[in-house]
């Protein structure tokens, strides 16, 4: 098994397959792993390298999505719009803090 993987491994540099690499050349920070629980390490992994953003996450990129919309519009019906979309996603992740505490 080990051979095989070893093969993998060559051909996949033979091929360039790493050349383009995110964070090439660049040193590993492992803060982030080290700080995270023993416990939930592995689950954390799993999702990160899938892509996984938590809800509450995209609910905040959504909201500064948003807000920079809001900041160029000229239109006063879209502002209007968006500072109601603004206030509603607020106020929905405020309520998720709200849940995520009293779960703890």
């Amino acid at each position: 098994m080990d051979k095989f993987i070893d093969e993998r491994i060559r051909q996949a540099i033979e091929a360039g397959e790493f050349d383009n690499l995110s964070g090439k050349g660049k040193p590993i920070d492992l803060s982030a792993y080290f700080e995270t629980p023993e416990d939930l390490r592995m689950a954390y992994s799993i999702l990160k390298s899938n892509d996984f953003v938590p809800v509450e996450v995209e609910l905040l990129k959504e909201i500064d999505g948003l807000t920079k919309q809001l900041e160029v519009s000229a239109d006063d019906d879209q502002k209007t719009r968006l500072k109601r979309e603004i206030t509603g996603k607020k106020y929905v992740f405020k309520m998720m803090l709200e849940k995520q505490k009293r779960r703890s």
